[in-house]
């Protein structure tokens, strides 16, 4: 768990990923993508369906994952990809 003012406000969704570990949390109308421990986006529910927030994670050897995160509030559903590559696909009510 987190400590200090990044501390998740909510349950989340957590996986690990090539040596790292990845978070997303729902609060009310907001998704916060967190990385080792650390909120790198955050985005409130606006007039889209779909909130959406990502990062780019350096692994070995200069490798670069693009982590993204996608919520549609109406649905619950909660999809995760990495390099486009489905990874976590879930309904998150």
């Amino acid at each position: 768990m987190h400590s200090g003012l990044n501390t998740p406000p909510v349950p989340s969704h957590r996986f690990d990923y090539r040596d790292h570990r990845f978070e997303f949390t729902i609060d009310g109308d907001e998704l916060t993508l967190w990385l080792d421990g650390v909120a790198r986006k955050r985005r409130k529910r606006g007039s889209d369906e779909c909130v959406y927030v990502w990062t780019n994670v350096e692994l070995h050897w200069e490798e670069h994952h693009y982590i993204e995160g996608r919520w549609w509030p109406a649905s619950g559903r909660l999809l995760v990809t990495a390099n486009r590559q489905t990874i976590y696909d879930l309904a998150v009510r």
